[in-house]
């Protein structure tokens, strides 16, 4: 592991500048780019402190603000520590700029966090990886099949509605995909049934794409965000062996 550098960067989009948190080694040295998805929350201390674990480990993390449009993160105020009792109201918050984040704006502003990697000095040439959390699981494959020349390696964590009966439901994009994928489901998770869960599998397996998916018994959804009450340390140094395994295969 080694010492790493992180700072905030401003990405021009087709809808103004996003903020984000880029991180990487302090050698400075053209590292394999990772794109970070965040959860509902934000880009916040804890999202931070996972992505330089990653850049620790050798790579170049950008964690861009989703909800850019709303403004600089946080777009909400959070308290420290996110007890369920906070949760109703800050997703009475949160709902509203969530739902206003359609599957169109995302790959759009997708396509310039990419663009914006692959310009990046400290990023190494050619396709990057990808990996979310909760609604970031879902970028992270839309993203894998929207730009498949530009993903190499696609992962999601305890991601909701992954394989809905939605027309833009995000599973509908396995058929572009080349990337190698990996997703860990929470099996305590409301957001993705069993059903939901086999469409994915499924939809993937048919389509070709290489790709492991496990469900992690008894692990919550939100399991590896430590500054929530959903947090389960198994769960997630169980995440953080397979995310790292999937990097090392790829680059």
């Amino acid at each position: 592991m080694t010492a790493v550098q992180g700072t905030t960067v401003d990405i021009p989009t087709g809808d103004g500048t996003a903020d984000a948190y880029l991180t990487h080694p302090v050698d400075g040295g053209p590292r394999p780019g990772v794109l970070l998805y965040m959860d509902a929350f934000g880009v916040r201390p804890r999202l931070r402190e996972m992505a330089d674990r990653l850049a620790a480990a050798g790579y170049t993390v950008l964690v861009p603000n989703l909800f850019h449009r709303h403004g600089r993160a946080p777009v909400v105020e959070l308290p420290e520590f996110i007890d369920p009792g906070a949760r109703p109201e800050l997703f009475e918050r949160l709902g509203p700029v969530m739902r206003e984040l359609t599957p169109e704006r995302a790959m759009r502003d997708a396509d310039a966090y990419l663009r914006w990697l692959a310009a990046c000095p400290a990023v190494a040439d050619g396709p990057v990886a990808v990996t979310g959390y909760c609604m970031g699981a879902a970028l992270s494959l839309r993203t894998a099949g929207t730009y498949p020349d530009r993903v190499a390696a696609a992962a999601g964590f305890h991601g909701g509605r992954l394989a809905t009966d939605a027309p833009d439901s995000p599973h509908l994009v396995a058929g572009r995909i080349t990337a190698e994928v990996y997703f860990g489901h929470a099996d305590q998770d409301h957001s993705l049934p069993e059903e939901q869960i086999e469409r994915l599998e499924r939809a993937l397996t048919e389509a070709g794409v290489r790709h492991r998916c496990e469900v992690y018994t008894g692990a919550p959804h939100g399991y590896t965000q430590s500054d929530t009450a959903a947090y389960d340390k198994e769960a997630d140094e169980r995440h953080w062996a397979a995310l790292l395994d999937l990097l090392a295969r790829t680059f």
